[in-house]
């Protein structure tokens, strides 16, 4: 591509401010379109969330203990939920069976733990499940906090099921791919199925630099 020669400072200053306005327009634009589809994939799905009591390693123990416990009946519970509102109201429904086993758990281990254990708004970070990418952002989850919840957490996606696949967890069956699938849009399969690098290359910067090479 030929670009135009800088003549004067003067024009290179212009010239500059020009792709830095432009450079910021777009990345603005970029920023709003990924808001608006982060906030559509999380209509669509439901987040599994476990905070462990603290980060020594008989808590965080524990936690994955109480993670494969409720996950294994919420697996079992939601296999015929044939879609997210249905899935939120078998949640709801079992909220007290999944604390008595949370509860079950602890007391088994010889902890006497209090559980506590809600649907709720969560912000999560970016997250990837094997080819899967989640975007940063607020998201319903079934959130279980465990003691004083101060210790690292786990987290996954509860519905369309991308937890219990087997017993590593974040392994994505051709199920999972297939109910991610029909309840995302295309775009929105898409996104998740990137590489999670959300950076944004804009044309502009090439531009620039073309403009200062040829100088």
């Amino acid at each position: 591509m030929k670009f135009p020669t800088i003549k004067t400072k003067k024009d290179s200053l212009y010239i500059t401010l020009f792709f830095l306005f432009s450079i910021a327009c777009i990345a603005g634009l970029r920023y709003e379109q990924r808001l608006e589809m982060q906030k559509g994939i999380a209509e669509k799905i439901i987040r599994f969330h476990v905070i462990a009591n603290s980060d020594t390693k008989e808590d965080q123990d524990l936690k994955l203990a109480v993670r494969d416990a409720v996950g294994i009946k919420m697996s079992g519970l939601l296999k015929d939920a044939a879609d997210r509102s249905r899935s939120e109201a078998v949640i709801r429904k079992n909220m007290e069976d999944m604390k008595q086993t949370a509860e079950k758990v602890i007391a088994e281990r010889g902890y006497d733990y209090d559980v506590d254990i809600c649907l709720t708004d969560t912000d999560f970070p970016v997250k990837t499940y094997g080819a899967y990418t989640f975007p940063a952002g607020n998201y319903e989850a079934l959130e279980i906090v465990i003691g004083a919840g101060k210790g690292h957490n786990w987290w996954c996606v509860m519905y369309p099921n991308m937890c219990f696949s087997d017993t590593m967890y974040e392994v994505i069956d051709e199920d999972a791919r297939s109910s991610l699938k029909r309840v995302l849009s295309e775009d929105e399969y898409q996104q998740v199925l990137a590489s999670g690098d959300y950076q944004v290359k804009f044309k502009s910067f090439e531009i620039l630099k073309g403009l200062y090479d040829e100088k």
